[in-house]
Parts: structure tokens; C-alpha cells; sequence
């Protein structure tokens, strides 16, 4: 049919159909692992509760989770009456709280590490502090291998697909990559320990880059602790020298991947 003289037409356009996005893996728990998951937590509750019961009557409100420096001060002057008659108790609250806190990344094993130093010394104080870090840095490995895909895939997927990549390009090397993370602020701890056994990253490797990486930090954290009451803000531990002495042991600990690389 001829169009009419006057006659206008409509173009329709063709609006090209948007590029479909990869599905997103989709986990869930079963009931075992749900249930070995909350054994965990009433195991960690039972302790403290244990340790609450062998202490004299008193009033604890003061017992509570450090969330900034006034805090801490308060735990300290409390918990310093404690020390000396019921050390154990202490030690053993200490070592609890820390380890679930890893576990389950809950924020402000910082301020533990101070109160380590404020309480024992450099010397206890770190060795406190590595022993039970690494404790639960490894409690938080062996949970996730069992239930932390699904915590992965829905909060950290970028810096997953990242991880994988760069531990399977260092398989040779693995500890001196691990140990280069654990000095280095390139990924949070957090993410490390949840990570780790889903690229799988070996134990033992997890383990030996977790025990030794802390040190530094740890002495760094601990030693400050003695002097808690000059402390205006966390900003104060890591100084210039700080910082720049933990990237050159950083940069220490993965030089021999990079001579590794060149060479091959």
C-alpha cells in the first residue's frame, strides 16, 4: 500500500537486550551444620559461665566488650584487682573472649591486645595474645570450611574471586604470600581467616603465616598497652614508624616469591 502524501511513520527502535548476569551461587545450611555451628557458641558460653562461677561475689558491670579507649580504662583498673588472687580465672575469661571474638569477627580484639599488655606485661602480654589469636583465627578457618561459603559468596564475592586467583597463582610460594597478608593491611584478617580454607589455603600454611605475621603487630599493640592511660585514640599506635616498619617486613617476607617469578 502507497502511503499517502502527508502521511508520517513511526520508527520503533530495537532497544538491544542487557547482557545476563552470572547467577550468584546460592547455599544453604543444613541442619548439621546449623547445629555443630550453635554447639560452638554454648561451648564458648559454657566456659565463661564456668569461669563466672569460680570468682568471688562481686559486682561485675563492669565486665563488658571494650568499644573505645574509656572503656578499656575502666576494664583495666577493674580487672587489676582480680589479677594477682585469681590469675587463672583471668587468663582463662581472657583467652575466651578473645578466641569467640575471632571466631565469629566480632570487632575489637585491638582493644584486647592493649588490655594484654595493661595486665601482663610485654612479654606474657604477647605471648597471650599470638597464642589466642591464632587460636581463633584457626576456630574461624575450620567454621567456615563448614558454613562460611554461603557468608562469602553474599558479602565478599569480588575479594573472593581475587583471593582464589592470587593463591592459585602462588602455589609454590603460598607461605610467603599468606605471610605478606598477614603483615600487610592488602586484605583484612577478617577475610583472610574466613577465606582461607574456601580457596584452599592448607592448614598448616594458614597456621604457620598466622602465628608469625601477628608478631609484629602484636608487639606493636601489647607495648602500648603499658602506657593505656596516654593513649588519646587508636590512631596513636600506628605511628610513621610503625606502619613502615611492617611493610618492609611485608615486602621482606614476598621478595622470595618475586625472585621465584623471575627466575622462572
Amino acid at each position: 500500500m502507497e502511503k499517502e502524501e502527508g502521511e508520517t511513520t513511526t520508527t520503533i527502535g530495537v532497544v538491544p537486550a542487557a547482557p545476563a548476569k552470572l547467577p550468584t551461587p546460592i547455599y544453604s545450611l543444613s541442619f548439621w551444620e546449623v547445629t555443630a555451628a550453635s554447639g560452638v557458641v554454648l561451648g564458648f558460653i559454657l566456659g565463661l559461665v564456668c569461669v563466672y562461677l569460680t570468682m568471688p561475689q562481686s559486682d561485675y558491670s563492669f565486665l563488658k566488650l571494650p568499644r573505645n579507649l574509656e572503656d578499656l580504662q575502666i576494664l583495666r583498673d577493674n580487672l587489676e584487682i582480680y589479677t594477682s588472687d585469681y590469675t587463672v580465672q583471668v587468663l582463662v575469661g581472657y583467652c575466651l573472649v578473645y578466641v569467640f571474638m575471632q571466631t565469629f569477627m566480632i570487632p575489637g580484639t585491638v582493644f584486647m591486645s592493649l588490655l594484654a599488655g595493661a595486665l601482663f606485661g610485654v612479654v606474657k602480654g604477647m605471648a597471650l595474645v599470638v597464642s589466642t589469636a591464632t587460636a581463633g583465627a584457626s576456630s574461624c578457618y575450620f567454621l567456615s570450611k563448614l558454613i562460611g561459603r554461603p557468608l562469602l559468596f553474599s558479602l565478599w564475592p569480588d575479594k573472593l574471586v581475587f583471593f582464589q586467583d592470587q593463591v592459585a597463582r602462588r602455589k609454590d610460594r603460598l607461605l610467603n604470600y599468606m605471610l605478606f597478608l598477614r603483615l600487610t593491611p592488602t586484605l583484612p584478617n577478617t577475610f583472610i581467616n574466613v577465606a582461607s580454607p574456601i580457596v584452599d589455603v592448607p592448614y598448616h600454611i594458614f597456621f604457620l603465616a598466622t602465628f608469625i605475621g601477628l608478631i609484629p603487630a602484636a608487639f606493636v599493640t601489647v607495648r602500648a598497652g603499658l602506657a593505656l592511660g596516654e593513649l588519646k585514640s587508636l590512631g596513636d599506635l600506628y605511628d610513621f614508624s610503625s606502619m613502615a616498619t611492617l611493610c618492609l617486613i611485608g615486602v621482606l617476607s614476598v621478595t622470595p616469591t618475586l625472585i621465584g617469578k623471575k627466575q622462572a
